[in-house]
């Protein structure tokens, strides 16, 4: 019998997206939790990768997640312009619901790294802290850009259809071609071809062929874009990890590659195929209470589970001398829960702190189109500034060196963002 994948009506909350993107922020959370292999001696902080463990990279494959993140914000994204009163107070709308939650990390690590070394914190471990305090902002970053461009490449769908990603898609590999054989940095245009594309199939989903595909269809696709990854890896110049791995000369990551849109089609397929299991979970009660409450926390969880790693690892390994056991190995297994929930306990009071944030309403504003496009450019670049430079100002180096500058162009995208500005001319 033939099982229909249709999407909810118009309107409707969509359980399956819902299920899809908490299993997607946990996965994220609980992969960079345990991937750090740690020890300290003698003021250094010593750091490895365990996904570096033989046979390990084929986690990667499922646990890494961001094509399913982009894949589910641009269903949800189509979904929620859908109901807007008007373009222009979704994007301000959409725009103040993810710069927000950043205020309060910005507040935190603005003062920790002169915290942390007035504590006698050693330098180094205090740098260490806060890059990876800013790193996953890049997340944000190109995030901000693909909402902005969401009602362009609405049109475009309806337009187009398929057509459109499976260009960008085109678009990524040339870009890949002139990386691997003439310019390296030609990398980073990806950062904009990748994820669309895969934002993009996100919209077929919510209002095209995705969304009602039979559950042998789903399961053919997960083939297809699993065989495709598994071709390119195979004979092409992508390594078999879906994350950067220490000493690797290659990451598929940073920047990102195209083998990430197959890798996507794949990953769409494999959760399409579980959908009829998925949305019966999620009709239980104790799932369903735990999917209203992570909805509107996606962001807060994302932004401060980094902030939690830190504070457990400055007490455990700075402070009490653990180092990470063999990855893999008995001890690894048996401490990997207590560490997961030191950590867990630590992001608990992080969002009951910072989490109401992100649930406070955000009302809409009548900004121009093109205030709130400059908006996001310049947020996305001060949080680029922040993913690649992190948190601590150098010693002895003067305050534009440091996250300063960075901060203040997210904090002016915000603004604009917020409210028209308003210029006098006078004749």
């Amino acid at each position: 019998m033939r099982t229909s994948l249709r999407q909810a009506p118009a309107g409707a909350r969509d359980t399956f997206l819902d299920v899809v993107r908490a299993t997607a922020i946990l996965a994220v959370i609980g992969q960079h939790w345990l991937m750090p292999v740690l020890s300290y001696d003698h003021g250094r902080l010593a750091t490895g990768n365990a996904l570096t463990t033989p046979g390990w990279w084929a986690l990667t494959w499922l646990s890494q997640v961001m094509p399913m993140v982009f894949f589910a914000g641009g269903a949800a994204n189509l979904m929620s312009l859908r109901r807007a009163a008007s373009t222009r107070d979704w994007l301000s709308t959409r725009l103040k619901r993810l710069l927000v939650p950043v205020l309060p990390l910005f507040a935190v690590w603005l003062l920790a790294p002169d915290l942390l070394r007035d504590l006698g914190a050693p330098e180094q471990p205090v740098q260490i802290a806060g890059a990876i305090a800013g790193q996953l902002l890049w997340f944000l970053a190109v995030y901000l850009i693909t909402v902005v461009a969401t009602p362009l490449m609405l049109a475009a769908h309806r337009r187009w259809g398929l057509r459109v990603p499976l260009v960008l898609t085109g678009l990524a590999v040339i870009v890949d071609f002139g990386r691997f054989e003439v310019f390296g940095p030609l990398g980073y245009a990806n950062a904009v071809f990748v994820w669309l594309a895969v934002h993009q199939l996100g919209f077929s989903y919510a209002e095209g062929r995705l969304g009602t595909l039979s559950r042998r269809g789903a399961a053919a696709l997960a083939v297809a874009g699993f065989g495709v990854t598994a071709l390119a890896v195979t004979f092409g110049p992508y390594p078999a990890s879906m994350i950067g791995m220490p000493g690797a000369p290659v990451s598929n990551m940073s920047p990102p590659t195209a083998v990430l849109m197959s890798l996507a089609v794949g990953q769409a397929g494999f959760w399409l195929a579980l959908k009829p299991t998925l949305a019966t979970l999620a009709e239980r009660p104790a799932v369903a209470a735990v999917l209203r409450w992570s909805g509107p926390r996606f962001m807060s969880m994302y932004l401060w589970h980094m902030p939690a790693l830190v504070v457990v690892a400055g007490v455990a390994v700075l402070g009490f001398g653990y180092a990470t056991p063999e990855p893999g190995s008995a001890d690894w297994f048996a401490v990997a829960p207590l560490w997961v929930g030191a950590a867990a306990v630590v992001l608990a009071g992080l969002l009951k702190a910072f989490g109401r944030f992100e649930t406070r309403p955000s009302p809409a504003g009548a900004v121009p189109a093109g205030q709130l496009a400059a908006a996001a450019v310049l947020a996305s670049a001060g949080l680029l500034g922040l993913a690649a430079k992190g948190f601590t100002t150098p010693l002895e180096a003067g305050m534009l060196a440091g996250p300063v500058p960075w901060v203040a162009l997210v904090v002016t995208g915000l603004l604009l963002a917020a409210k028209p500005v308003r210029v006098a001319v006078r004749g």
